[in-house]
């Protein structure tokens, strides 16, 4: 089989499973003797099944030749991230405590890709608990971007966009609590959505026994069109998350194709507060132009917010520490450093500082409800860096000095606190080639509007083609 058929968008491809001109067993296969020869360069999967992925497809393949009705992903082949539980292979969480553990049980996003037909061909690296925007654990070897190996695909989805990049697998899922799914789309060269809070259900992955703020499990592809696709298997309500959203979602791909000819779409970069790389400013400030020359009005009201991350910080390691506290003292020793610092941050936040950290978060929701009250679209760069060295998070952006663990995704996290929708799209590379992406924003539950506007500047600017060294 053409080893093109790696990089295949989803669309595409279930087409040709569809009218049997590719078969789906020999397309897993292709896939793992990719995953055979790749994935040492990358370590971008944790676990692999094999053996269940090939009897999936061995079943798949024969409802195609009898002409049973087929899922929306029949037969296309998916890597999950490995924060969401999965029946029968090894769920880690990223960390080494769990190393072996095998559930009995789905999350219910595993559920949705399976009833959707996708064959499952592994669990994607991911720092421990999901607690860091690049990818290291006490698991194995750092995960590598396929841009360069020396460079993080970013975090905490970050095996999942490797594996995306390097054609080890045709669509990902990955979360985004911070930026998870936005910050690796970016370092990585894809693209990925973070759903409005509440859109896809987090039973099995996350919410339980803590309340779930800021996270959402969301699509990495290599089209706009894929991540519609995934999106809307992934999405609607369920019952054992009683935050997910109330509502049939809407048609992601009924309009994505409609342009975004008369839409008023504001640009921030820097969102006011934070240091930015000037060469990511340059290419993410003309890729917002050229919105305009698609029809709509860019401009740069001057936004300005100031920092949120303490709060953010307080609320999300609170979680952290509600759902893995009762591991400090018996496992204290198989902790990473970060993880170790979240949890005990997370006991050290007082009810009076929850509370005023979740004031903070009203606030700041209110602040951007109000922008969207003028605007369609809000527009900045995905990241405040491209993606750096493993182990070598910049101290210093743009001249301003930032902590290293998060000032290089000032962006990401502050949409989490709003609950608000956005993806981030390839638009552009570093003068070292490495991928930009480019922050688009939407109200919350409008991820329609901003598939809309990710795929009219996915037509102007078209990157699909563009393949990492490591491929």
């Amino acid at each position: 089989m053409d080893a093109d058929l790696c990089f295949t968008s989803a669309t595409d491809l279930s087409k040709l499973i569809r009218t049997k001109q590719v078969g789906i067993v020999e397309l897993v296969e292709m896939f793992y003797q990719r995953i055979s020869d790749l994935n040492p360069k990358l370590n971008a999967y944790l676990a692999l099944c094999q053996d269940q992925a090939l009897s999936n497809a061995r079943h798949a393949q024969d409802a195609v030749q009898r002409g049973d009705d087929l899922g929306p992903l029949h037969g296309i082949p998916i890597s999950i991230k490995d924060l969401e539980m999965t029946k029968g292979i090894e769920t880690t969480m990223g960390s080494a405590m769990f190393k072996g553990r095998v559930p009995d049980m789905d999350s219910v996003v595993v559920e949705r890709v399976r009833q959707a037909g996708a064959i499952i061909l592994g669990k994607t690296n991911t720092p421990e608990f999901g607690q860091a925007g690049t990818t290291e654990n006490k698991l194995g070897e750092a995960c590598r971007n396929p841009w360069n190996t020396d460079r993080t695909p970013g975090g905490s989805s970050g095996g999942a966009a490797a594996a995306v990049a390097s054609g080890l697998c045709t669509l990902a899922t990955g979360s985004d609590g911070g930026g998870s799914v936005r910050i690796p789309a970016s370092f990585s060269g894809l693209f990925g959505i973070k759903p409005s809070q509440g859109r896809v259900p987090r039973y099995g992955g996350y919410g339980r026994p803590s309340a779930n703020h800021f996270s959402q499990s969301g699509p990495l592809s290599h089209t706009v069109a894929d991540t519609a696709l995934l999106l809307q298997v992934l999405s609607g309500p369920d019952p054992r998350d009683s935050t997910s959203l109330r509502e049939t979602p809407p048609d992601f791909a009924a309009e994505i194709n409609d342009g975004v000819r008369g839409w008023r779409i504001a640009w921030s970069p820097d969102f006011g507060y934070a240091g930015v790389d000037p060469g990511v400013v340059q290419v993410t400030q003309k890729a917002a132009q050229v919105f305009q020359e698609l029809g709509a009005i860019v401009e740069e009201p001057g936004l300005t917010i100031n920092d949120p991350f303490p709060e953010f910080l307080d609320v999300f390691s609170t979680a952290t520490y509600t759902s893995y506290g009762h591991l400090l003292d018996s496992h204290r020793g198989d902790l990473t450093d970060y993880g170790l610092r979240a949890l005990e941050h997370g006991a050290s936040v007082t009810g009076a500082d929850l509370s005023r950290a979740l004031l903070r978060v009203d606030e700041l929701r209110r602040q951007m409800e109000e922008l969207f009250d003028e605007y369609d679209l809000l527009l900045s760069p995905t990241m405040a860096v491209p993606a750096f060295e493993i182990n070598q998070a910049p101290r210093t952006i743009g001249g301003k000095e930032v902590e290293p663990f998060w000032g290089f995704l000032p962006f990401t996290f502050p949409i989490n606190m709003t609950g608000q929708t956005a993806s981030s799209i390839p638009c552009g590379f570093s003068g070292d080639a490495m991928p930009i992406g480019l922050h688009i924003v939407g109200p919350k539950g409008a991820e329609a509007r901003v598939l809309r506007a990710s795929a009219a500047f996915e037509q102007a600017l078209p990157w699909n083609h563009l393949r990492p060294p490591v491929s």
